[in-house]
C-alpha cells in the first residue's frame, strides 16, 4: 500500500512559496482556536442533562474522565502534528502510517466531522438568534428561518412552513469571507469570540458562586436506581459519555499546522493547552451549577443554565447565556470551515482531489477557491436540510478520526522508531491503546441508525476514491512510472 514518506511531508512543510500558506500563528492563536471550538452551546444543555439524568453533582467527576479520554488522544495528535507539521490533521497522519486507502477513508470522514458539524452549528445558531431577537420584540418570518421540512405555528395560530434558512446560510458566507482574507485575521476574530464567551462563563461562576446551596451536593454520588448510567458509578461513566462530546473539537487544532510558526513547539502547546483550559473550566461550571440547583430540577430541561440562575437576583443572566450561545456557535463554524478546507487542501495536493481545492489566493495566501466551494455547499445544507438529520453524525466521525490517530502512533513508532519527535506521547503504547479503546467505547453508545450513516458515507467515498483519486493520485503515479 502506497505511504507518503515522512521526509516529502516535512518538505512539503517547509515549503514558503507562492503556493503554501503562511504560517501566522503562535501558542496563544493555537489555543484560541482550541477554545474557540470546544466551548460552544454543550456546556450550556449536556452539563445540565448529565447531571440531572446520569450523575448527579458529581457530573464534575463525568467531566474529569471524559476529559482523561479525550487527553489520550490529545497527546496522539500532539506527536503527530510536531513532528509533521502539515495542513491535514489525521488525514495527513493517517497517509504516512497506514497508506494511501486509509488516509482517504480518514479525510473523507473529516469531511463529515467538519462540514456536516459546520452547516448543524449554522441551523442551530440561527435558532438562537431567533430567540434572542424575540426578546427586543424583532420577529423574523419563520419562511425565511426554517427548512422547506419544518413548520411553525404563526401569532394567529396558522401552521407556516419554512421557504429557506436564511440566517443559517448568512452566517456560513459571513464567517467564510473572514476566513479567505487569511488565517490572521480569522484567528483576531476568533480571539475576541472566545474573550467574550469564555468572560461570560466567569462571570457565572462569579455570580453562582456565592448562591451556591451545600445541601445540593448531598449525595454526591445519587444511588442508582438499578437501571444501568442511572445514578451511581454507572451514572458517571454514562456521563463521561455524554460530555465527552463537549470536548470534541481540540482535534482541530492540528489542521492549522501548516500555518503556524515554530510548529514543533507551538502545536503541542496549542493542542494540550486548549483541552487543560477547557477542562478546568467546566469542571469549576458543572460544579457552581449544580450547587446552585438541586440536580433532580435538570430532568428534561432543555435549559439548565436558566434554572440555576433563577436562584440568583440576576435575571439579566439569561440574555446573557444565550449571547455566549450565539458567540460561541460564531467561532465553532470559524473553526470548523477552517479546518474542512485544510483537509481539502491537503487530499488536493496529494491528487486524491481536484486541484481548486488546493489554489492558494496569491494575496491572502489561503485556499479561497476551497473556502467558496465548501461555502456554497455547507449553506446550502445549513438553508434546507432540518437539524434532526444529522443527528449524531459529527460524533461518530470525529472519533473514528481520534481512533486512527492513536493507532497511527503505535504504528509509527513500530516502523519508523527513529523519526525525529519534537514531542513524544508518554508511555507508549499504554496511552495510545487507551485513547483507542476509550474512544471506540464511546462510539458503542451511538445510536445504530449513526453507524449505518457511517457506512453509508464511507462507501460513497470509496466510490470516489477508486474513480477519481487513485487514477490521479500524486504518489501513484510516480509508483506506476
Amino acid at each position: 500500500m502506497i505511504k507518503k514518506p515522512i521526509d516529502l511531508l516535512l518538505k512539503e512543510s517547509a515549503d514558503e512559496g507562492e503556493n503554501s500558506l503562511k504560517r501566522t500563528l503562535g501558542p496563544i492563536n493555537l489555543i484560541l482556536i482550541g477554545i474557540g471550538i470546544i466551548i460552544g452551546a454543550g456546556l450550556f444543555s449536556l452539563t445540565g442533562i448529565a447531571a440531572g439524568q446520569h450523575s448527579g453533582p458529581a457530573v464534575t467527576i463525568s467531566f474529569i474522565i471524559a476529559a482523561l479520554g479525550c487527553t489520550f488522544a490529545a497527546l496522539c495528535y500532539a506527536e503527530f502534528s510536531a513532528m509533521i507539521p502539515v495542513a491535514g490533521s489525521a488525514y495527513t497522519y493517517s497517509y504516512a502510517t497506514m497508506g494511501e486507502l486509509f488516509a482517504w477513508i480518514i479525510g473523507w470522514d473529516l469531511v463529515l466531522e467538519y462540514s456536516v458539524g459546520a452547516a448543524t452549528v449554522a441551523i442551530s445558531w440561527s435558532q438562537y438568534l431567533t430567540k434572542f431577537l424575540s426578546w427586543f420584540d424583532l420577529y423574523l418570518p419563520p419562511q425565511l428561518t426554517l427548512s422547506p421540512f419544518e413548520t411553525a405555528k404563526a401569532a394567529n395560530g396558522d401552521v407556516v412552513s419554512g421557504i429557506i434558512n436564511l440566517p443559517a446560510a448568512l452566517i456560513v458566507i459571513i464567517v467564510t469571507s473572514i476566513i479567505i482574507r487569511g488565517t490572521k485575521g480569522s484567528a483576531l476574530v476568533n480571539a475576541i469570540i472566545v474573550s467574550l464567551k469564555v468572560g461570560v462563563v466567569l462571570v457565572f461562576i462569579a455570580v453562582g458562586w456565592s448562591f451556591i446551596n451545600p445541601q445540593n451536593y448531598h449525595p454526591y454520588i445519587p444511588q442508582n436506581t438499578g437501571v444501568w448510567g442511572n445514578y451511581g458509578w454507572s451514572g458517571i461513566l454514562r456521563g463521561a459519555g455524554l460530555v465527552f462530546f463537549v470536548f470534541i473539537g481540540f482535534d482541530a487544532v492540528s489542521t492549522a499546522a501548516q500555518e503556524a510558526k515554530n510548529p514543533q513547539r507551538n502545536m503541542p502547546i496549542g493542542i494540550i493547552g486548549s483541552l487543560v483550559v477547557c477542562t478546568i473550566l467546566f469542571v469549576i461550571f458543572a460544579h457552581v451549577m449544580t450547587g446552585m440547583a438541586n440536580y433532580k430540577e435538570f430532568i428534561g430541561s432543555g435549559a439548565p443554565v436558566a434554572i440555576a440562575i433563577e436562584k440568583t437576583h440576576y435575571q439579566w443572566l439569561s440574555k446573557a447565556i444565550v449571547l455566549a450561545i450565539l458567540i460561541g456557535y460564531t467561532s465553532v463554524i470559524l473553526v470548523d470551515l477552517l479546518g474542512q478546507s485544510r483537509v481539502f487542501f491537503s487530499m488536493s495536493k496529494d491528487g486524491l482531489l481536484p486541484k481548486v481545492f488546493a489554489d492558494v489566493h496569491h494575496k491572502f495566501r489561503t485556499p479561497w477557491k476551497s473556502n467558496i466551494v465548501l461555502c456554497a455547499f455547507i449553506a446550502l445544507f445549513a438553508a434546507f436540510v432540518p437539524i434532526r438529520v444529522v443527528g449524531e453524525m459529527t460524533s461518530i466521525g470525529t472519533l473514528l478520526a481520534f481512533v486512527m490517530v492513536c493507532a497511527g502512533v503505535l504504528i509509527l513508532r513500530k516502523q519508523q522508531p527513529d523519526v525525529h519527535r519534537p514531542f513524544k506521547t508518554p508511555l507508549v503504547p499504554l496511552v495510545p491503546i487507551l485513547g483507542i479503546l476509550t474512544c471506540f467505547a464511546m462510539m458503542t453508545f451511538l445510536p445504530g441508525d449513526t453507524w449505518l450513516r457511517l457506512i453509508i458515507w464511507l462507501a460513497i467515498g470509496l466510490v470516489i476514491y477508486f474513480t477519481y483519486g487513485k487514477k490521479n493520485s500524486v504518489l501513484g503515479k510516480a509508483s506506476r512510472q
